[in-house]
């Protein structure tokens, strides 16, 4: 056999092998996932987020490929860092804390105006934003209602915070989790998607605030 031919022949047994790690590495991926998501059991932590970063758009269209809902690789990466963050963001005071939320939780009839840190909410009680403020306010987190990813840097850029709440949608919540991953992000997702009136569960915010906890304190003083 000639030396190029035993060249290509090497390539192309290497490309099968690769192919094949990969397929292995998004099964593994998609294995260890469902089980977080299905069965609340959270094992290799991260091996599961090295993938889901590395491999998101092949593991996207692997789950498509398998019938699967490729949304399922977003919430298994909202999911995992959510349980890996949890006992540092609870060490965290809320002052030293930032919330997140999509403008599209605003009411159709919402009067508030947009400024450079975002939405100026009223507290007019027609959607959750309103809610959501006026409980975590008072326990010193600074909340923000955006309108888009530009919105968020900015936000990043001029303030001094040690770690978010974020909800949003599959896509958006798991991918701004990812970019913060420095800050212990908690995600919350919003129970109904889409651009315009959606809608999230309070209490899971209030939840994932410690709010509850905070509301017994104070009401022992």
């Amino acid at each position: 056999m000639l030396l190029h031919e035993q060249a290509f022949q090497l390539i192309g047994e290497g490309v099968v092998l690769l192919i094949f790690l990969i397929v292995v590495i998004l099964i593994v991926g998609l294995l260890l996932g469902i089980i977080l998501v299905r069965r609340n059991k959270l094992v290799m932590p991260s091996v599961i987020i090295f993938i889901v970063n590395v491999f998101y758009s092949p593991l996207k269209s692997f789950a498509n490929l398998l019938g699967l809902d490729d949304s399922l690789v977003d919430n298994i990466g909202i999911e995992v860092r959510n349980k890996v963050n949890k006992a540092k963001f609870e060490k965290i005071a809320p002052e030293d804390k930032i919330i997140v939320l999509p403008h599209c939780l605003r009411s159709a009839h919402c009067e508030a105006s947009l400024k450079e840190t975002g939405v100026q909410c009223t507290y007019c009680g027609k959607c959750a934003i309103g809610v959501i403020k006026a409980k975590a306010e008072p326990m010193g987190y600074r909340v923000f209602t955006v309108p888009g990813s530009s919105f968020v840097k900015k936000i990043i850029q001029q303030n001094k915070f040690k770690s978010v709440v974020g909800v949003a949608c599959h896509v958006d919540l798991n991918q701004t989790m990812m970019a913060l991953s420095d800050f212990a992000p908690q995600g919350v997702l919003l129970s109904t998607s889409g651009c315009f009136e959606t809608k999230v569960d309070v209490s899971k915010v209030l939840e994932t605030i410690g709010y509850y906890d905070y509301k017994k304190q104070e009401e022992n003083l």
